[in-house]
């Protein structure tokens, strides 16, 4: 039997947790791509000594890369539903603060120490952070009444 035409369409946190997903996935297999990744015949498999360079400017190794796609991956198994969407949206944008975190302190103590290990360099950095404050506002703000699990709670109600 057909699907239903007019079924609704999905809510606005799961399509961004959809569109953020396959943003991560993108990156992965650019990551892999000569010519997209500067300095691909640098590319390590971990640590600070890859020289390949993301669109010539993110520091990227293997790890970094496979890292990418299974977020993406996990983003978009998640989306599948409102709680996973929120859940990779609000918990992946926490991840990337603290990976944005991380990135500071290795900069900062010892850039090219063992410490270093995904590869992280300033861009990426920058770009961690942007990527954590975006997907939290996502996941916070998009989801609305969807999914709450109950009724609205409205200040009346409250003892």
């Amino acid at each position: 039997m057909a699907r239903d035409r007019h079924r609704a369409a999905k809510p606005r946190v799961q399509r961004a947790a959809v569109a953020v997903a396959a943003l991560f996935l993108l990156l992965g297999v650019l990551g892999f791509i000569p010519g997209i990744t500067t300095g691909y015949g640098d590319l390590a498999f971990a640590g600070h000594t890859s020289g390949a360079k993301l669109l010539g400017l993110f520091q990227v190794s293997v790890l970094h890369n496979a890292l990418h796609l299974v977020f993406g991956l996990a983003g978009l198994v998640l989306a599948r539903s409102i709680g996973g969407a929120r859940l990779f949206l609000a918990g992946g944008g926490a991840l990337y603060l603290g990976l944005w975190l991380y990135g500071l302190a290795v900069g900062f103590l010892a850039e090219h120490g063992t410490a270093n290990f995904i590869p992280l360099n300033n861009a990426d950095n920058w770009l961690h952070l942007a990527l954590g404050f975006g997907m939290l506002a996502l996941g916070l703000l998009l989801s609305e009444r969807a999914g709450t699990g109950g009724r609205l709670d409205n200040p009346i109600d409250r003892p």
